[in-house]
C-alpha cells in the first residue's frame, strides 16, 4: 500500500466554503453545520493542504452552511511515495535472478527491477519502490472534498430539484470556494463556485461579493444584515430574552425548564434576531397553563413568561427575524396569531368539560390499540385488573387503582388532546378533578405516563405507581408477546423506554415487587390473545439488557454488576443494596481471598458436575468427614448460615457478607489440609456438597466468583 511522507510547509491563506440553500431543517441545522465543517476540514488535512492542528470556524444560518479554514496551502507539499515489495528471499532465485514475484511488483510500479531499492527492518530485507510525488493544486481536489462532505451529512431524507438528478437536503442556490482573495474553480451539486452570496431575505437585496475569505462574517453582517455565526446568534437571542424579561420587572423570567431547546430551534430559523414583548387577554389564564405553554412554545415558538412565584403571565416574548425601527406592527401581528391559538385552546377546554371522562370510556371500543391486541377499551380493562392487583401488593386501595385505570385513557378522545397529543394524561387530570374524581385518581391519570424521558420524574404514591406499572407492563407483554420486540435502532412502540420506566420505578422507589410475578400477572390478562410461550423469559432478559447500562452509569464496576445480574434477581429493589454490599466486601482482605476461593469452588464443582456446577446439591452428611479442617469448616458454616439467612431475608446484604467473611480462615485451612476429590466416592461427594453449600450461601447475595482482582 502506498505511503506518503510530507514535511511541514509554510502557512497558506484562509479558505471559505459556503453552500447557499433553501431553508434548512431547523432541528438539524447545528448538527449539519458541525458535520459539514468537520468533513471538509478532515479532507483537507488528509490531503496535506493543512496541518494537523488546524481548527476551522463554522457558520450556519437557515439558508447556508459555511466553514472558514485558516492556513490552507494552494498546493500540496511534495511527498515521497513508498511501496513495500516482496522480501529479498522471495524476490530472487538461487542464482540471484528476479522471480515472478519481483517482476510482477516492478511491473505494477511501472519500473524495471533494477530501479527498485532494498531496505532492512526488524522483519527482514525487502525490495522497495520510492518515487518523488509533486504536490497537486487545491483546485484539483477541493470540489471533490466538498462533494464528499455533502454526501456524508446526517440527512434522513434528500430532495431532488433539477433534471440532473442532483440531491441534497434542500435545493442549493450558490457555492463559494474562496482561497484568500481567489476563487477556487469547481462544481458542487450542480453549482459553479464563485465569491458571491445572498444576505437577509427582506433587509438585503442583490448579490453580495466576499472579497476576502476572512471578511465573510463581517461582510454578511454589514451588507447582508445576517449574523452568520450560529453561537453568536444564540448569545444575542438569550441576551435579548433575558433583557426583555428583566425590563418587565417583578422577577419575570422566560426560563421555565427546557427553553434552551426552543432557543436552538428559533436560532435555526432566524438570521437577524430581535426580541419583542407581546400580550394577550388575561381571561385566557383560566385555561390550564400547560395548554397555554404548549400553544406558545410548540406551535408559535414563543417564550411564555412567569412571575417570581411561577405564575403564568398574560405576556410572552418572541424573536423576530429582522431589526425593525418600529416593531409595533410585528408585535400586533404576533399577538393576533397567538390570540387565535389561545381561543382555540379555550374553546377545546370548555367543550371537553361538557362531557365527563367516564362517559367517554365506552367510545374507546372504537379506537384500535393494535389489530392483534384489540381496542383501547380492552386495554383499559386489562389495566384495571392489573393496577388493582399491584395496588394490593403495595397495600393500597385496589378500588381506587381500578377507577384510575378505568379513566386513564379517556382523555385521548378529548379535543384538547387531539390538538395537543403531548398533553395526554395532563388534561385527564384536569378533567377528572372537574368531574369530582378524587385527587388520588386525578394525579394517577396524569402520572401513569411517567417517566416521560430518561431521568424524568417518577410517579408518586401507590395508586399512581400501580397504574404506571400496569400501563407499561401491558404494553411490554402485549407487544413482545405478538413478536414485535425492538430490532436494531427501531422501537416504534417505545418498549425500551417502557422497560427503563418499570426498572426505575421498582428500583428507585424501592418497591418490594417481584418482576416475574408482575409479568405473569400482566400476561394472564391477555385471555383472548395468543402470546408467545417465552414472553416472560424474553422480557426478563430485555430488562437486564437495560439494567446493565443503567447501573454502569451509576458508577458500579462491570464485574460488580455481573456478579449480581448473573443470578437474574427478580427483586430490582434489592439490586443496589447488593451492589453496595459487594463494594464494601471486595475492599476488605477477606473479600479478595473469598472471591478467589469461590472461583476455585466454582471450577471444582463444574469439573465434578461435567460442566454444571449446580449438579452438586448442597446436602451435607457431616458424619463422613475425617479431617479436622473439614469438620471445623462444616461446623463454622452451620453457625454462620444460621445468622446469614435472616439477614439476607431482611435485605441486609452488607451484614450478611460480613458474617460470611468470617469463613475465610476455615476455608483456607480446608484447602490447605483436605483433598476434595478423594478416592472414597461417598467422602468425595460429602466434600463437594460442603463446597456447594458455601457457594449457595454467597449466591443468595451475588456470584462473587465474578469479581476480578
Amino acid at each position: 500500500m502506498a505511503k506518503s511522507k510530507t514535511a511541514n510547509g509554510a502557512a497558506g491563506e484562509s479558505l471559505l466554503i459556503e453552500l447557499l440553500t433553501e431553508e434548512l431543517p431547523p432541528k438539524s441545522l447545528a448538527r449539519l453545520s458541525a458535520a459539514f465543517a468537520g468533513a471538509v476540514t478532515d479532507a483537507l488535512r488528509d490531503g496535506a493542504f493543512i496541518g494537523a492542528g488546524s481548527v476551522s470556524e463554522k457558520f450556519a444560518t437557515p439558508r447556508r452552511l459555511a466553514v472558514l479554514i485558516p492556513n490552507v496551502r494552494s498546493r500540496q507539499l511534495d511527498s515521497v511515495v513508498e511501496r513495500k515489495g516482496p522480501s529479498v528471499q522471495a524476490a530472487l532465485d538461487a542464482s540471484g535472478k528476479p522471480t515472478p514475484a519481483l517482476l510482477g511488483f516492478a511491473r505494477s510500479c511501472g519500473v524495471d527491477p533494477e530501479k527498485l531499492e532494498r531496505r532492512k527492518d526488524e522483519k527482514g530485507e525487502n525490495f522497495l519502490y520510492r518515487v518523488q510525488k509533486k504536490g497537486e493544486p487545491l483546485a484539483a481536489h477541493l470540489a471533490g472534498y466538498v462533494e464528499q462532505a455533502v454526501k456524508r451529512l446526517p440527512v434522513a431524507k434528500l430532495m431532488r430539484w433539477s433534471s440532473h438528478d442532483i440531491q441534497f437536503v434542500r435545493p442549493v442556490h450558490g457555492l463559494i470556494m474562496l482561497h484568500g482573495t481567489k476563487v477556487v474553480p469547481g462544481v458542487v451539486l450542480g453549482r459553479k463556485s464563485g465569491n458571491k452570496t445572498r444576505g437577509h431575505r427582506f433587509m438585503s437585496s442583490g448579490a453580495i461579493a466576499i472579497k476576502r475569505a476572512t471578511d465573510y462574517a463581517k461582510t454578511l453582517r454589514v451588507q447582508g444584515k445576517v449574523i452568520a455565526g450560529y453561537e453568536e446568534r444564540k448569545k444575542l437571542i438569550v441576551h435579548g430574552l433575558d433583557k426583555a424579561a428583566t425590563n418587565l420587572g417583578a422577577g419575570t423570567t422566560w426560563r421555565l425548564g427546557k427553553e434552551m431547546d426552543l432557543v436552538d430551534e428559533v436560532n435555526s430559523i432566524v438570521e437577524s434576531p430581535s426580541v419583542h414583548v407581546g400580550t394577550f387577554d388575561s381571561s385566557y389564564l383560566d385555561v390550564p397553563r400547560e395548554c397555554l405553554i404548549v400553544s406558545m412554545q410548540q406551535h408559535q415558538k414563543y417564550f411564555p413568561l412567569v412571575d417570581a412565584h411561577g405564575k403564568l403571565q398574560a405576556r410572552f416574548l418572541f424573536v423576530a427575524n429582522m431589526q425593525p425601527r418600529d416593531p409595533s406592527q410585528i408585535v400586533r401581528g404576533n399577538e393576533r396569531v397567538l390570540r387565535a391559538r389561545l381561543a382555540d385552546a379555550k374553546f377545546f377546554y370548555d367543550q371537553d368539560r361538557k362531557t365527563r371522562l367516564a362517559e367517554r370510556v365506552p367510545r374507546l371500543a372504537h379506537v384500535v390499540y393494535h389489530n392483534k391486541l384489540g381496542s383501547q377499551l380492552q386495554r383499559v380493562e386489562r389495566m384495571q385488573v392489573l393496577a388493582a392487583a399491584i395496588a394490593l401488593k403495595l397495600k393500597a386501595d385496589p378500588v381506587t387503582a381500578e377507577r384510575a385505570a378505568f379513566l386513564a385513557k379517556a382523555d385521548l378522545l378529548t379535543d384538547m388532546v387531539g390538538e395537543f397529543p403531548e398533553l395526554q394524561g395532563t388534561m385527564g387530570r384536569y378533567y377528572a378533578l372537574h368531574d369530582g374524581e378524587s385527587t388520588e385518581v386525578a394525579n394517577a391519570i396524569e402520572q401513569h405516563y411517567l417517566p416521560r424521558s430518561a431521568g424524568g420524574a417518577l410517579p408518586q404514591g401507590a395508586i399512581a405507581i400501580s397504574l404506571a406499572l400496569a400501563d407499561k407492563l401491558d404494553t411490554l407483554v402485549g407487544i413482545f408477546g405478538i413478536g414485535l420486540a425492538p430490532t436494531g435502532e427501531k422501537d416504534p412502540f417505545g418498549l425500551r423506554r417502557a422497560a427503563v420506566g418499570v426498572l426505575r420505578i421498582l428500583l428507585e422507589q424501592e418497591l418490594a415487587l417481584n418482576i416475574d410475578e408482575l409479568l405473569e400477572l400482566a400476561r394472564g390478562r391477555f385471555e383472548d390473545v395468543s402470546l408467545g410461550a417465552n414472553v416472560s423469559r424474553e422480557l426478563l432478559s430485555f430488562f437486564f439488557d437495560r439494567l446493565r447500562p443503567y447501573l454502569r452509569e451509576r458508577d458500579y464496576a462491570a464485574d460488580e454488576v455481573d456478579a449480581v445480574l448473573s443470578l437474574a434477581p427478580t427483586r430490582f429493589d434489592q439490586v443496589i443494596p447488593r451492589l453496595d454490599a459487594i463494594r464494601k466486601f471486595r475492599a476488605a482482605p477477606e473479600g479478595q481471598a473469598l472471591a478467589a476461593a469461590n472461583k476455585r469452588i466454582q471450577n471444582i464443582l463444574r469439573q465434578a458436575g461435567n460442566g454444571d456446577p449446580d449438579l452438586i446439591t448442597p446436602a451435607i452428611d457431616g458424619t463422613l468427614f475425617r479431617e479436622e479442617a473439614e469438620k471445623k469448616l462444616a461446623a463454622r458454616l452451620g453457625e454462620v448460615s444460621a445468622r446469614v439467612q435472616p439477614l439476607t431475608a431482611a435485605g441486609d446484604f452488607a451484614a450478611a457478607l460480613r458474617e460470611l467473611s468470617s469463613l475465610r480462615d476455615a476455608v483456607d485451612a480446608f484447602f490447605d489440609k483436605v483433598m476434595v476429590m478423594a478416592d472414597d466416592a461417598n467422602l468425595r461427594t460429602a466434600r463437594l456438597q460442603l463446597l456447594a453449600q458455601i457457594r449457595r450461601e454467597f449466591r443468595e447475595i451475588a456470584d462473587i466468583s465474578k469479581l476480578q482482582g
